[in-house]
């Protein structure tokens, strides 16, 4: 089955979580500059690069992006509304939903939501957890937004539509896995868990192979970045380097998460009755 009408859908998506990536585990991280130097970097350089280098290759992408974050920078969202990218939810604080009470986790869906339709002009489509974890009251919250789609599951290499207490739902997960995101590769703080600082070279290397694999099954292909990491020098080059290895291949669909889920839902549909 082909997901969509213009090929093989890879899903290039960015995290900027900025200072939250660290203010999240612990507010009183706030207190330490140099820490949220290292998550300014999202928003001060990294962003803007990740920017640049689409805009040279005309591809409109998906940014999921704390509230609190859209709230901070509105020069900056503005430039990323402006280049054609889709605004997605993705909490409004970054806190962990497991720290969180039922009511304090509506309230964390409720302002980021309103703060992107604040700035889009539209609902946002999608929601991707932070810190990939879900409570008992997520899915239902996915669906009282109306949600067109969810990324945060690992289980498969195909999007799929979710069935929420036995009936089918309108809800497509577009999966993705550690290997497909940078945070394993490329964290770095002396605080947070990881520590790693792979070489790009090694990162190009598994998402080619990724790519291969996948593309050759027809499945699909979900990557998910951070600008304060894929937006510093040395890296820029591994999502740059995956942008030509899909661009040698003819029916590759780089775009963003909306469109491309309002294209492939009929066929997931149709599959799943």
């Amino acid at each position: 089955m082909h997901l969509t009408s213009n090929g093989f859908p890879l899903f290039l998506t960015f995290d900027l979580d900025a200072e939250t990536m660290w203010t999240a585990r612990d507010p009183d991280y706030a207190k330490r500059p140099i820490l949220m130097s290292q998550g300014a970097y999202g928003w001060k350089v990294g962003t803007d690069r990740v920017l640049n280098l689409l805009a040279r290759y005309g591809l409109k992408t998906t940014f999921f992006i704390p509230g609190i974050i859209i709230d901070q920078r509105p020069e900056l969202i503005e430039r990323i509304l402006e280049a054609g990218h889709e605004l997605a939810h993705h909490s409004y604080t970054h806190s962990w939903i497991l720290n969180l009470t039922h009511e304090q986790e509506r309230e964390e869906m409720e302002k980021g939501f309103e703060t992107i339709k604040r700035v889009s002009g539209r609902a946002p489509r999608g929601w991707r957890s932070p810190a990939a974890e879900l409570s008992d009251i997520s899915m239902q919250l996915m669906l009282d937004y109306g949600f067109d789609y969810s990324s945060n599951f690992f289980d498969d290499d195909s999007p799929y539509i979710h069935s929420v207490d036995g009936k089918q739902t309108k809800l497509v997960e577009l999966p993705f896995r550690w290997v497909l995101d940078d945070a394993p590769f490329f964290q770095y703080s002396i605080v947070l868990p990881g520590r790693t600082m792979q070489a790009p070279s090694a990162v190009l290397e598994a998402w080619k192979a990724e790519f291969d694999v996948l593309y050759a099954e027809k499945r699909m292909m979900m990557v998910g970045m951070h600008p304060e990491m894929i937006g510093q020098p040395s890296r820029i080059g591994v999502l740059e380097g995956l942008i030509k290895h899909a661009l040698e291949h003819g029916d590759v669909w780089m775009g963003r998460c909306d469109e491309m889920v309002e294209d492939m839902r009929p066929r997931l549909t149709g599959a799943a009755a």
